[in-house]
C-alpha cells in the first residue's frame, strides 16, 4: 500500500484569502510611523523655534548647542522623515538614538524609573522609533512610492 501524505505537508494550490487585520496592517503601522513623526517634529518646532509653547515654558534654544539644539535638529528634521517615510529606517533609527542618549544623559541620573525622573517621553520615542526601524515604514510612506517610480522607469543605457 502506497504511503498517503500528510494533509498538513500537502502545499495549497489556492490562494487563501487575507484576513482584514492583515490587509489593515501596512496601513496601521502607516498611521503609527506618520503619528509618531508628527509628534516628534512639533517637539522639535516648539524648542528650535518656540512655537506649540516653546521648549521650557516659552523658550527656544540654539540650534548649534550642545546636547539640546542639535537634539531639537534631529527632532525636528528626523520626525518629518518619518512623518513622510523617507528614508524610513534610518531616520527612526537616529531618532532612537537620540532619545536613548537624551534618556541616560538627562533623565536617568536623577532617579532610576522613567516616571521618578521625568523621561517617559524620552523612553517611549526611544522604543516607538526603533520599533519603526524594524519594521519599516509601512503603507502611504514616499520610501514606497519613490520604489515603485524607479522600478517603473526603464533603465536607458
Amino acid at each position: 500500500m502506497p504511503a498517503v501524505p500528510h494533509t498538513s505537508a500537502v502545499p495549497r494550490t489556492s490562494p487563501v484569502p487575507r484576513e482584514p487585520v492583515d490587509t489593515a496592517r501596512p496601513y496601521v503601522v502607516g498611521a503609527f510611523r506618520i503619528v509618531a513623526g508628527l509628534l516628534f517634529a512639533c517637539h522639535g518646532a516648539a524648542s528650535l523655534f518656540g512655537v506649540l509653547g516653546g521648549a521650557k515654558g516659552g523658550g527656544t534654544v540654539d540650534a548649534w548647542s550642545w546636547p539640546g539644539g542639535f537634539a531639537a535638529v534631529i527632532q525636528l528634521v528626523g520626525g518629518l522623515l518619518v512623518l513622510l517615510g523617507l528614508g524610513t529606517r534610518t531616520a527612526a533609527l537616529i531618532c532612537s538614538g537620540s532619545m536613548a542618549y537624551a534618556y541616560f544623559s538627562v533623565h536617568q541620573e536623577h532617579a532610576l524609573w522613567p516616571i521618578q525622573n521625568g523621561g517617559e517621553p524620552s523612553v517611549l520615542f526611544c522604543w516607538v522609533f526603533l520599533a519603526i526601524a524594524a519594521v519599516g515604514p509601512g503603507g502611504l510612506a514616499l520610501d514606497g512610492l519613490l520604489a515603485r517610480r524607479t522600478a517603473a522607469v526603464p533603465a536607458t543605457a
